[in-house]
């Protein structure tokens, strides 16, 4: 934390590998190796399973060619923060940028490091799950604070051994099949599937397949980062949710294919079922351990963009100054060390469960802002420089917008009084705002006022 100057600006050093590592580990969960569980409970047809994740990678990728076109035209690090002050106004952005800065990374590392507390223990089998979770929260925390170059490297190098090992288990699931062979599903269309696409259990079912896509805007938070982002950008948006939509069907398809139908209904270790079918007794071992791998990468990619948001709101609202100094090596060393903090903290007090509950209508309706913004900049500036424009529009973004507007329903229906608590931790930013701004100190910069 030596040598710290207020915000030096260092020229852009992550590649589009990088930047497609990103959005591949922040995608790439807990979800995908959990939801099949409880959506075979209501969808018996393996086409139907499969084109449930399908359709969510799809829905996903009009999302990213909406976030191309806005971070194209503002390439300034921070997502739905820069985004929606750009859209709308200085205040509607801080909304947003209020949420990311505080939980809205912060929960997700703290459930994704309990989740690699509790898998580990298939390989540790002694071993603390909390003491587990807080040590992969601080490394990862520890290589991010000694620069972008480290912390890229890091998020390259272990995203590429989560995919070779998630491969390895597609790959082992479709040559060996489960310990009794594989199972008589078909994953060819039939004459009843209709109906089951058009039905109740398909559309719920698609609000936590898309959960479980999130992260496909995650490059988006370091667009000032990247080298050539008009170019590279798009590219890292494309290329991870593509090949996590590929890597999603796969693995389904090889949880369908090994294992009963039966054994899955309802559960949640369903990877670690699995696990069992194709490797034996020592398969929840082997599943764990990919898990874990996986698992710290998601962490990484958190760890590296949420602190983005709150440099950015360093940079503009005078009494958040302090986050936005950076060390020698271009860290954000404040806004690091916050994100840790407060991360270690929901995992300690095991409180991450309830905020993210709190915040899931929050985070869903920024996004469903950002790309109605994009709506709103075609028609009222289209003399804006578009250096990408959205591919598909205006379907792409009719599609992300009714899609998020029916999860945005279902959450008010199922969860209303946290969708509500969330909608007011939200206001609760746009009145901070406002104290910020009566600060002398507190006006943002000329530039996006």
């Amino acid at each position: 934390m030596t040598d710290e100057t207020a915000h030096p600006r260092a020229a852009p050093t992550v590649t589009t590998l990088a930047a497609t590592a990103i959005v591949v580990a922040d995608m790439v969960g807990v979800g995908v190796f959990t939801s099949l569980g409880f959506q075979v409970k209501d969808i018996s047809s393996g086409f139907v399973l499969l084109l449930l994740w399908f359709v969510g990678g799809v829905v996903a990728l009009c999302g990213a060619f909406c976030y191309a076109e806005l971070a194209a035209m503002f390439p300034r690090s921070s997502g739905e923060y820069n985004f929606l002050t750009r859209c709308y106004n200085p205040a509607v952005g801080f909304l947003a940028g209020w949420l990311s800065a505080t939980v809205g990374f912060a929960a997700p590392v703290a459930l994704a490091a309990m989740a690699f507390g509790q898998y580990a223990k298939a390989v540790l089998p002694g071993a603390s799950p909390l003491l587990l979770g807080l040590a992969v929260i601080w490394i990862v925390t520890a290589v991010h604070l000694r620069g972008t170059r480290h912390g890229s490297a890091f998020q390259v190098g272990f995203t590429l051994l989560k995919l070779a090992l998630i491969l390895a288990f597609v790959v082992a699931g479709f040559a060996r099949g489960g310990q009794a062979g594989p199972q008589a599903i078909s994953f060819a269309p039939s004459l009843a599937d209709p109906a089951q696409v058009m039905s109740a259990a398909f559309a719920i079912s698609l609000v936590f397949v898309m959960y479980a896509y999130s992260g496909w805007n995650a490059a988006t938070y370091i667009v000032g980062e990247i080298k050539d982002p008009q170019r590279s950008l798009p590219r890292a948006l494309f290329l991870g949710t593509g090949l996590v939509l590929v890597l999603y069907v796969a693995l389904n398809a090889v949880f369908l294919y090994t294992t009963p139908v039966s054994e899955l209904a309802g559960q949640v270790d369903v990877a670690l079922i699995a696990g069992r079918h194709v490797f034996g007794e020592e398969g929840a071992r082997v599943v764990g351990a990919l898990i874990c791998a996986g698992l710290v990468p998601t962490i990484g990619a958190m760890m590296w963009i949420g602190p983005r948001v709150t440099l950015a709101m360093g940079e503009d609202v005078g009494p958040l100054r302090i986050f936005a100094r950076r060390s020698r090596n271009g860290a954000p060393v404040p806004a690091l060390l916050l994100q840790c903090g407060v991360a270690s903290l929901l995992l300690l007090t095991q409180s991450f469960e309830a905020v993210l509950d709190f915040i899931q209508f929050s985070l869903t309706f920024c996004s469903f802002l950002a790309v109605l913004g994009l709506m709103k900049l075609r028609i009222t500036r289209p003399d804006l420089p578009r250096p990408y424009r959205a591919w598909g529009y205006p379907v792409t973004p009719m599609v992300f917008l009714s899609v998020t507007l029916f999860m945005m329903i279902h959450l008010v229906a199922v969860r209303p009084i946290q969708s509500l608590a969330g909608f007011l931790i939200m206001l609760a930013g746009l009145l901070l705002y406002a104290v910020a701004m009566a600060q002398p100190q507190g006006a943002p910069r000329k530039a996006l006022s």
